[in-house]
């Protein structure tokens, strides 16, 4: 199994609207296998890998 790219606390960009957010925490979604990041910015939605990049 591959690592996660981001860590909580770590600054990153969401590619679609080329926000600047703060990874609040990330989970392995093991049926999905792959992973989920929730920022502090819009704590109800998360976001995969695939739609964040590095700030």
């Amino acid at each position: 199994m591959k690592s996660n790219k981001y860590n909580s606390g770590e600054t990153v960009t969401i590619q679609d609207t080329d926000e600047l957010v703060t990874i609040n925490k990330w989970a392995y979604v093991k049926n999905m296998k792959r992973y989920s990041y929730t920022v502090k910015e819009h704590p109800t939605t998360f976001f995969f890998e695939e739609e964040l990049k590095k700030a």
